[in-house]
């Protein structure tokens, strides 16, 4: 008991003794504007920015908002006259400090010309206070017996990073320059017949009918247990970190199933073309270690980041690849698998876990202006009814298929019934089901397992 109270003594003697970071003039003069104004333009920038009672530090300047944003909702313009009026119905006039402090409000600027700066400001204290709130919360929860630290941790970074979701969002742009960039990528379609506006996924056909993987876009890859997901994705990689022409792209992989080890021996592997199972054996000519350590040293130097965290939320990754992005201009994401990822929130049924799951991979994607690959597991209804995998077996939530820019199904071909394992070579359908700027169809793609890797169909003469 004597040290609960020595803990909680200090506790309150820190906030005592340190006034939370304010700015009254800034509140008084972004109240101002207005009430000068009359709500009808301020008080969508504010709403624009986020601001909200709690946003300023004075009790009285909440109560005086809060009337300003109420008259707003109704179409009832402010003025001093109304603002009083209200304020006495209310029976608030004298809880904010009486008449006179509504004249020193409105005397506290001339014009409403700065009220950008005004709501900056109370914003940026607003959070820095909020900052200090969780961080304080942090510290007492820190000093009580925690049973799981790893969630202490991962609740303290949640905190934190909501008030970092909270700042402000981008303004609304003319649609001249959506215009001139749609504009000036057509213009390098026509001059540039052929090539990629996106990164290539290393197949010609996936690559002609996608034009390549685009910022801003979720993509998901979906297949059941054993079709080659994670090889896809490594062939992905592949053609993103080594490029057969162009800068090699900056690509983050999230491996929740396999080790970076094992990760990095199925991409040495695929890229020397050495197939594994004899390398496991303890087959290896001169030829072969030659190519291993060929292709070891491409990806050696190509820039390709993996992390093997488990039992990781989006938060978590995104926080993650936010830290990398600042220190190398990230280009693509990879995450092995959407399920393994964790919720948040225990306590909600799986398929909110999953929607709220499938809005951060696409709210990273917008973030950090990369394209996002995501793979994914389908459910077993393709297969106990003997067809190709549609939309809706995608598992656990509908959220997935809403929340995705494109979305690849990976199967058996569809004449195929059984597949003989001893077959080194196998035929597969990647089905584009769903693109948001272009077209939907069937590519097919062979699967060479003994080397972990996928070939264009196309390409291969002897099938």
């Amino acid at each position: 008991m004597k040290a609960k109270a020595a803990k909680q003594t200090s506790v309150d003697w820190a906030q005592e003794a340190r006034v939370p970071p304010h700015d009254v003039p800034v509140e008084q003069a972004l109240l101002a504007c207005c009430i000068l104004e009359g709500g009808q333009e301020t008080v969508p920038m504010c709403i624009q920015a986020r601001v909200k009672p709690e946003s300023f530090y004075l009790p009285a300047h909440q109560t005086i908002y809060q009337l300003i944003f109420d008259l707003y909702e109704k179409g009832t313009p402010c003025d001093e006259v109304i603002l009083i009026e209200r304020l006495q119905s209310r029976k608030q006039l004298d809880a904010i400090g009486g008449v006179g402090a509504v004249h020193e409000i409105i005397n506290r600027i001339d014009t409403p010309a700065h009220l950008p700066h005004y709501i900056k400001r109370v914003r940026d204290l607003e959070l820095m206070r909020r900052v200090i709130r969780a961080s304080m919360a942090s510290i007492e929860s820190a000093y009580e017996r925690q049973e799981d630290v790893d969630q202490f941790l991962e609740n303290v970074e949640k905190d934190i990073f909501a008030v970092s979701e909270d700042r402000l969002t981008d303004d609304a742009k003319p649609v001249s320059i959506s215009v001139d960039k749609a504009l000036q990528l057509t213009q390098f379609m026509v001059e540039n017949k052929g090539e990629l506006t996106g990164i290539s996924c290393g197949f010609i056909d996936l690559d002609r009918m996608t034009t390549g993987l685009h910022a801003d876009e979720m993509i998901v890859v979906a297949a059941r247990p054993s079709m080659g997901k994670t090889s896809l994705a490594l062939n992905f990689v592949e053609a993103a970190i080594l490029p057969k022409k162009g800068k090699p792209v900056p690509t983050l992989m999230f491996s929740l199933e396999m080790g970076a080890d094992q990760l990095a021996m199925r991409l040495l592997c695929s890229r020397a073309y050495v197939n594994m199972q004899k390398l496991k054996d303890g087959f290896m000519s001169k030829e072969v270690a030659s190519d291993l350590k060929n292709a070891a040293q491409e990806i050696k130097k190509s820039p390709f980041w993996i992390d093997e965290s488990v039992n990781i939320t989006i938060l978590e990754m995104r926080a993650k690849a936010r830290r990398l992005a600042m220190k190398n201009k990230l280009g693509l994401i990879v995450i092995d698998y959407l399920q393994l990822i964790s919720g948040t929130d225990n306590r909600v049924q799986r398929e909110q876990q999953i929607s709220e799951i499938s809005r951060g991979v696409k709210a990273m994607a917008k973030e950090l202006h990369v394209p996002v690959v995501v793979l994914s597991q389908l459910n077993r209804d393709s297969e106990r009814e003997r067809r190709q995998p549609r939309l809706s077996d995608l598992r656990e939530s509908g959220a997935i298929e809403q929340d995705a820019d494109l979305v690849l199904l990976l199967a058996k071909k569809r004449e195929q019934e059984e597949e003989d394992d001893s077959d080194p070579n196998v035929l597969r359908d990647l089905i584009i089901a769903k693109q948001r700027n272009g077209p939907v169809g069937t590519i097919p793609l062979v699967f060479k397992r003994n080397l972990t890797r996928f070939e264009s169909f196309s390409s291969q003469q002897d099938l």
